[in-house]
């Protein structure tokens, strides 16, 4: 499995913790509240999707889970498939979630992690979060390096982006830092300071700043069938 699709993976599996949903309600989900995956599409999706099938974390039910209960059927079109965590993918969900090593700090796998704080212990995050400073800090120690080293045969252009990129990490470990800081003294984003996990709470729908199923109307559009 490569970097990008465990990260894809990771993400269906945790939208779909909070409710079932069809392909096209999750692909919409996923460009909207993830940058990292603006750029992708439903040929990316479905084998991914047919991969978590496969692995028994997922199910696929035909009909109107998420459709009006009163509202006839459309003659001549068929029913949309909508997927639904197993038990087992909840499980596998939550392993992942707990997971604190090196891939958790990497650049597009934090944003997904981060995505889904919500769900996530207050310890596992605090981990998270300090790895991905010590990452950041790091990063930053090589750059200013490098920088110093080389900062005579560089263009003022050059030495500009140099320096626009350091002080982007600069601003990230001080975001990092304010998010540690809190999170030592009790506190969430949601300005809770019970000690409680938002995992505990699995009627809340908390999705660590994604938006909830629901927020947007959706459009009409073709139908959402597996592939």
């Amino acid at each position: 499995m490569s970097r990008r699709s465990g990260i894809l993976e990771f993400a269906v599996l945790g939208l779909l913790r909070e409710a079932p949903m069809h392909g096209y309600e999750l692909r919409k989900r996923l460009n909207t509240s993830l940058g990292v995956f603006r750029a992708f599409s439903y040929g990316t999706l479905y084998p991914c999707l047919k991969t978590l099938v496969a692995n028994g974390w997922l199910i696929e039910e035909s009909g109107g889970a998420q459709q009006d209960a009163h509202a006839a059927p459309l003659a001549g079109r068929r029913a949309k498939i909508v997927y639904r965590l197993t038990a087992e993918g909840k499980e596998h969900f939550e392993e992942l979630l707990s997971q604190t090593g090196p891939d958790a700090y990497e650049d597009e796998h934090f944003a997904a992690r981060f995505a889904f704080f919500g769900q996530t212990s207050r310890d596992v995050r605090m981990r998270v979060l300090e790895g991905r400073r010590s990452r950041l800090e790091e990063r930053l120690e090589k750059m200013r390096a490098s920088l110093a080293r080389t900062r005579e045969r560089l263009d003022d252009y050059t030495l500009e982006l140099q320096r626009h990129g350091m002080e982007s990490v600069e601003r990230e470990v001080r975001w990092l830092n304010e998010l540690i800081e809190s999170e030592r003294a009790g506190r969430d984003l949601r300005g809770s300071a019970t000690g409680e996990t938002a995992s505990q709470d699995t009627t809340s729908g908390a999705s660590g700043g994604l938006p909830r199923q629901g927020d947007d109307p959706r459009p009409d559009t073709p139908d959402d069938t597996a592939t």
